[in-house]
């Protein structure tokens, strides 16, 4: 797991509970801050698995050719 998905994963818990409230209490302002926070922990979410993808893969270059799955 990267860093960027637990920052991602953090921004939409925190979008989520913004969003809420915002509902709650009728402030349209914070649940429009909510959605964007969710999406930016969904955009981080994603930048993370590809850096992830990419990390796999130069290991992958690495290892000897037996130890390769």
């Amino acid at each position: 797991m990267d860093k960027k998905n637990v920052e991602g994963g953090m921004d939409r818990i925190k979008g989520r509970v913004k969003e809420t409230v915002g509902v709650a209490t009728n402030d349209r302002d914070l649940e429009a801050e909510g959605k964007v926070d969710q999406l930016k922990g969904k955009v981080k979410d994603a930048a993370g698995n590809l850096r992830q993808g990419i990390k796999d893969k130069l290991d992958n270059l690495d290892r000897p050719e037996s130890e390769k799955k």
